[in-house]
This record gives C-alpha cells, structure tokens and sequence, in this order.
C-alpha cells in the first residue's frame, strides 16, 4: 500500500538525488505519475495510487530541489521534462506510461514532443495545452488558497473540489487519506520551489498560437481526463486539448474540481487501467 512505501533515492547522472516511491506487483509495467504545482510525494491520493497499483509498477518522485530531492529547482517545463528523464534514465526506466496531473501534464506533452519514443501512452488529467487561453497564471481566488507556506483543509477544499455538499465531502476522505502516513513524510515545498514552479506554470499559459499545433506531432494514444467545474483549468480547454491531439479521448467527471481523480479515485483509476490495457 502507498501509504506504507518507502522512501527511496536514487542519484542521476549530474549528481541530483531523487526521492522517490514506488508500488505495485513485480515485473509490471510501470505507470508514472507527475505531480501538480506544489505537490510533493505526500500530495498523492494513496486510494488512487493504490488502486493503480493493482495492475501497475506506480513510480512517483520529487523533482530537483522539491522535497526530499537534492539539486536546483526547475523554472520551465522545459527543465522539468528534462529533469524527469534523468530521473527515469538513473532508474532504468524505458518507454513507461505516464499519468501527468495538472502542471505534471505540461511536463507529460513535451516529454512525448521532446524525446520521441520515450513514452507509450499518456494520461492527462486536469491540464491544458502550451498556449492556450486563459491559463496565464492562476486565478486570483485560487492563488489566495495555493500561494503560502501552510495551507489548511479549508484551501484544500477550495481548490480542488466542487462547492457542493457531496464534492466537499469527498475533499475531506481525501484529507483523511492525506493524513494517515504518519512516518517518513516527505518535506513541504518551500517558499523558492513554489516560486520557481509558478513561474514555468506561467511561461507555458502565455498565450501563443503556434504552440497549440505542436500537438498535432503527438500520435501516442492519449487519456485526458478532468473535473466539470475545475477551478484552475476550465473544462473548455479540457475539450480542447482533447480537440488538437490526433489520438485522444476525453471524459469529464462529474461534480467535481482540479482533484476530481482524488474524488472519484476508484472510477478514474478503473478507467486509467481500461485504456493502458
């Protein structure tokens, strides 16, 4: 179970060690998971991780500079795709699939872009394509919950839930999740690494044209996926990432946000598993 993996750490060829965890049966393919702004090994839902598990080697780690990870934190998308193949390339992981969440499904296109065949399928969930409208930064009410030091249950539930009875339900089994590893938890993001990701965050939502057709070079099957009342990526551009892929498919989840996989963790997790199969 994910909430009993341990920490673990590998050193990549420019001397950065990553902190990594990993789960799942023995010699199966690995499925690995790319975190959203500020998250760190402890942010993932270990009811979905577990749950992906079942099929799957589920591999997450911090980025340089994040959490238990050594090294300088990355500023671009361009440097955390690169910072997420020397990661796999120390590991010895070749052609995985990859589930990219929020500003991990930035890092998820590019890798597919940037180093072809490096990955067999992807997910995409809760994420947009470089370019697009309306994603130049986030909101000013969901920066108001994201952009300090400690965020509380309240921010949580904000952000990355619906504002209703059942999603926030959801929010708050999902903070009980969060909270029960008690041991071995990996370090809290710091004042500079929100920062640095903020601003490779920002870089990729400046809005430009030409940077939407470069989707059109990605022919891997594709998964997007995302919530129908998601604070921080509207699900028009869910459509339309969906839109400008030549091999996607999409679905939206129902009353929820940006953490609709947390939510409906078991759902997405069967419908992940469906389509890598």
């Amino acid at each position: 179970m994910y909430v009993d993996a341990p920490n673990q750490v590998i050193e990549a060829a420019g001397g950065v060690q990553y902190a990594y965890r990993r789960c799942g049966p023995p010699g199966a393919y690995p499925l690995v998971l790319l975190q959203h702004f500020r998250g760190t090994l402890d942010s993932w839902d270990s009811g979905l991780i577990d749950a992906l598990a079942a099929e799957r080697d589920v591999i997450v780690f911090d980025h340089a500079g994040v959490g238990l990870s050594t090294g300088t934190i990355c500023r671009t998308v361009r440097e955390l795709t690169a910072d997420t193949f020397a990661f796999l390339d120390a590991l010895g992981v070749r052609q995985p699939d990859v589930l990219g969440y929020s500003m991990g499904g930035f890092t998820t296109q590019e890798m597919a872009l940037l180093r072809l065949g490096a990955v067999r399928r992807l997910v995409l969930a809760a994420t947009a394509p470089r370019g697009a409208t309306g994603i130049h930064g986030y909101p000013d009410d969901v920066l108001a919950h994201a952009d300090f030091d400690q965020l509380g249950i309240q921010d949580y539930l904000y952000t990355f839930f619906n504002h209703t009875e059942t999603s926030q339900r959801s929010g708050l089994e999902f903070v009980g999740r969060y909270i029960e590893r008690e041991r071995d938890r990996d370090l809290p993001v710091t004042t500079a690494d929100r920062a640095a990701q903020y601003e490779a965050v920002v870089e990729w939502g400046i809005p430009d044209h030409r940077a939407l057709q470069r989707l059109a070079a990605i022919d891997h099957p594709v998964f997007v996926a995302g919530g129908d009342s998601d604070l921080v990526v509207p699900r028009r551009l869910l459509h339309l990432l969906a839109g400008l892929l030549p091999n996607a498919q999409v679905k939206i989840y129902p009353d929820s946000g940006h953490g609709f996989l947390f939510q409906h963790h078991r759902q997405f997790a069967q419908d992940v598993l469906r389509f890598l199969r």
